[in-house]
């Protein structure tokens, strides 16, 4: 996380209301210098909402927002000098890319002797060179993306917006385009706000995610910490796939707890500091837990049958059945099975103790 102390962008007690709808519910967060800080959560949870209110396309019904130390929260979108990339593009269809380009610096009154190379150099940072006679149709999807987001930047704007600027796009070359627009914002150190529902987008390009739902935050922090440490279950769920299994804890050890599921599974969980006949979910990624010929010392096991084995490229995931009522799911780099597992067969299933988290 690049926090040095500076808040470029801050939201204290943010909220918006549609009617009796609470779209936004009284959100506080920072967003600091330099950081690439995504907004993350279904549709309907009101993270777009919060961009389009630090852009100034909606107005908060209460809070504050302020960049720089500055509150915007009544000032106009024109008046706040916000780069802002949209989902579709928002180009002009009847201007070339130069001028689509070099509008923000018209439109600001910029010296038109040094629009040419000021416009040349925003393309050549997002790989464009050549094309400024070119019109929006003439550019692929890629493309056309590069061209609004030199548009956002060639103005040196101190926060950039994007909101789902690659949902257009086909995965192949979303995912490439995930890279390079991390590489532009990391080389030019500039504050960024991004809105996404994809998960695996978010952990790729952030510095810090900050998870919405119903409106409010549920956590916010690096990817490492929301995928590895969720805040709750919904956080845990949302994120990446994960197994549950409620339960109790039913006695101590010397290295932890053990928990019973409701169906009867019972296991270790690393030391905490939790009363014995507590009722508690527990989670586990499928990437942990690994398809075993034989007990591994520090590991927790299971016993079950595969219900379904479903083969997707680099992995397979199993879903094992574990008694009636539960059943948990495995998810193995193919490269590295030890063994051939099939429908129905008898398998012995083990993840290191540590793995387990408690929600």
């Amino acid at each position: 996380m690049l926090d040095n102390g500076q808040a470029k962008v801050s939201l204290k007690n943010l909220g918006k209301r549609f009617g009796d709808v609470v779209a936004v519910d009284r959100v506080t967060l920072e967003v600091y210098e330099g950081e690439f800080l995504t907004l993350l959560g279904p549709s309907g949870s009101g993270k777009t909402t919060t961009l389009m209110m630090i852009a100034g396309f909606e107005f908060p019904t209460e809070g504050e927002i302020s960049i720089g130390g500055r509150d915007i929260s009544g000032v106009p979108p024109s008046k706040r000098n916000i780069g802002m990339v949209f989902q579709n593009y928002a180009l002009f269809p009847h201007m070339t890319v130069y001028e689509n380009i070099a509008f923000p610096l018209k439109m600001r009154k910029y010296n038109k002797t040094l629009i040419p190379e000021r416009v040349r150099a925003v393309l050549e940072k997002v790989k464009l060179p050549g094309f400024e006679r070119r019109y929006p149709k003439q550019l692929s999807g890629g493309q056309q993306q590069r061209v609004a987001l030199a548009r956002a930047l060639v103005f040196d704007p101190p926060v950039l917006l994007m909101d789902e600027p690659l949902g257009a796009l086909d995965k192949k070359l979303r995912e490439y385009m995930q890279i390079e627009i991390k590489n532009i914002q990391r080389d030019l150190k500039i504050t960024t706000v991004y809105v996404t529902h994809d998960q695996a987008e978010a952990l790729t390009m952030s510095n810090r995610i900050a998870v919405f739902n119903e409106g409010r935050v549920e956590q916010i922090g690096p990817p490492e910490e929301i995928y590895d440490r969720p805040a709750n279950k919904f956080v845990a769920d949302f994120i990446g796939e994960t197994n549950f299994l409620e339960g109790s804890i039913t006695r101590t050890a010397d290295s932890g707890y053990y928990f019973k599921s409701v169906g009867g599974c019972e296991f270790l969980l690393a030391k905490k500091d939790i009363p014995a006949g507590s009722k508690v979910t527990v989670a586990i990624r499928p990437e942990k837990i690994t398809v075993l010929t034989e007990r591994v010392q520090g590991f927790n096991h299971l016993e079950g049958i595969v219900e379904e084995v479903i083969y997707v490229g680099e992995t397979r995931r199993y879903r094992i059945r574990l008694n009636d009522n539960e059943s948990i799911f495995v998810k193995q780099q193919t490269y590295f099975e030890t063994r051939s597992v099939k429908r129905t067969d008898k398998v012995l299933i083990g993840w290191p103790i540590h793995g387990t988290q408690i929600l």
